[in-house]
């Protein structure tokens, strides 16, 4: 095939739903051996362009090309066989079964009339697809027992072993620590060195400027631009993205804090960290930074009632707190928004009006009778305030983008209107137009007096936003430093144990 021709072509696709043009008119060229970037906020069309891509959905409109010949993709089993394969952010695996098993799940080898499974050749087939990748894992391993970057390897391998030629790489990085994520990118490299044609999804632009070759572009379901990632500049795409200028990521607004809200002494847990000691002021934003491991989501599970501490003391507005369940922290008043929104923040299945409620039912009916117009009006103005991209504030959350589930999880707890309010990684997995909305209310959340934790692993986002930042490090605080007082290089280097500076 000539280098001049693209492996994979998209050409004027165009999506409908029921009331929506998802996508309209795409184009979308993916080369061999080469990474295309698809960039665009939540909502803009990458998922339901992928889903075109692998056989999920089937287009209105438009032609996609392999080789330059016309194909069609009516299910995902089609798609397979062309060789197109997506690895997304949760990959899709077998977690009691072995690596072997679930490289080759669904293609099995076998041997003899009886067609029993080829164990052997299996764990050696796999072994040859790992070490081609140059990574080390035991064919033989469970799957439970590996790590997430491992497992994302595992999903490489398995696309491989189905001589797939065109790889989606949907958000691959999302939880991977900063030394995996390297790892990562030397496998992006091995599968530009076989000649696969990859599409790599992500919002950091570090990632996209570091492994792309092309870009392209898209802005509420309609193709923008694309071109060589060369020619363009952050400051440009991100204008092309959004349709505006980013003008502040981080726009945090310089208030004086207020009374000590929040008091933790010594707390410690059995396993998880030890000796924590903090303030938390009213109109003050305290960031939490450190690396896989290091404790931050287990302490703030503490301090918000999910588990808790075997000694210290936890003291709100001067009172001192036992938290025995996350409602007992509610109602004092501290509230948490967890990473991981569709499995501990939000009912998916119900309706964006309901999940901002549910947390004030009584409040809203105390007459036990349902309210609606108390719901709705509950609903609108915290959807509205965070900017939540929806036809209808009925809509079910689970048919919502990642970046605007968060933003309905945020919405639900700040309508509760607490005292202090813990963003466990707030904008993970969020483009940067819905970060800068994410941010722009936290900072009206501290200039109306509000107390906010932040735990973040982006540390421009930690440096951007926190008054101070507390770094721990295999759950002991290390550091801590005022806004500004650190480099990024001090702050990281606090993180992985060097040079540790007491707090």
């Amino acid at each position: 095939m000539s280098a001049s021709t693209p492996l994979l072509s998209l050409k004027g696709i165009t999506k409908i739903f029921p009331g929506v043009r998802a996508l309209e008119n795409v184009q979308l060229d993916l080369w061999p051996g080469k990474v295309t970037a698809l960039i665009g906020e939540n909502g803009a069309g990458k998922s339901t362009l992928v889903k075109v891509m692998t056989g999920i959905y089937q287009p209105e409109e438009g032609e996609i090309l392999y080789k330059a010949i016309p194909i069609h993709l009516p299910t995902p089993e089609s798609a397979h066989k062309v060789g197109i394969t997506a690895i997304h952010q949760e990959t899709v695996l077998f977690d009691e079964l072995s690596v072997s098993e679930n490289i080759f799940v669904g293609q099995y080898l076998y041997k003899g009339l009886l067609k029993t499974l080829d164990w052997p050749a299996m764990h050696r087939r796999a072994n040859e697809i790992l070490t081609r990748l140059e990574v080390q894992i035991d064919p033989r391993a469970t799957l439970k027992t590996l790590s997430i970057a491992q497992r994302h390897m595992v999903a490489i391998a398995r696309a491989l072993a189905f001589d797939a030629q065109v790889v989606i790489l949907d958000e691959p990085t999302a939880a991977l620590s900063q030394h995996e994520i390297l790892e990562f990118y030397h496998i992006v490299e091995r599968l530009k060195q076989d000649g696969k044609a990859i599409l790599f999804i992500s919002h950091k632009f570090d990632e996209i400027f570091e492994l792309a070759d092309y870009y392209t572009i898209l802005r509420d379901g309609v193709y923008v631009s694309s071109g060589a990632i060369s020619d363009i500049t952050e400051e440009r795409m991100v204008s092309m993205m959004v349709g505006r200028a980013i003008s502040q990521t981080y726009p945090k607004v310089d208030c004086t804090p207020g009374e000590t809200v929040l008091e933790v002494t010594d707390l410690c847990h059995p396993t998880e960290f030890a000796h924590i000691s903090f303030r938390l002021r009213k109109g003050e934003i305290l960031g939490f930074y450190g690396l896989v491991g290091a404790g931050r989501t287990e302490l703030m599970q503490a301090l918000s009632g999910v588990s808790r501490p075997s000694s210290g003391e936890i003291r709100l507005n001067g009172r001192t707190m036992r938290f025995h369940q996350p409602a007992d922290a509610i109602r004092a008043g501290i509230v948490c928004v967890p990473e991981e929104r569709q499995k501990q923040g939000a009912i998916i299945a119900l309706p964006i009006a309901q999940n901002i409620s549910l947390p004030q039912l009584s409040k809203l009916n105390p007459n036990g009778v349902l309210n609606d117009a108390r719901e709705w009006r509950l609903a609108d103005e915290y959807a509205s305030r965070l900017q939540v991209k929806a036809f209808s504030w009925r809509q079910p959350v689970e048919t919502l983008s990642g970046g605007n589930q968060q933003k309905v999880v945020i919405g639900k707890w700040l309508a509760t209107q607490p005292e202090v309010i813990i963003l466990d990684e707030p904008t993970k997995g969020i483009d940067i137009g819905s970060k800068a909305a994410v941010h722009q209310f936290m900072s009206e959340l501290v200039s109306q007096g509000l107390a906010v934790i932040m735990v973040s692993s982006e540390l421009p986002e930690v440096m951007g936003m926190a008054d101070r930042i507390i770094v721990m490090h295999e759950g002991l605080m290390v550091a801590e430093y005022r806004a500004g007082e650190a480099t990024a290089e001090t702050i990281v280097s606090a993180a992985s144990g060097i040079g540790q500076e007491a707090a």
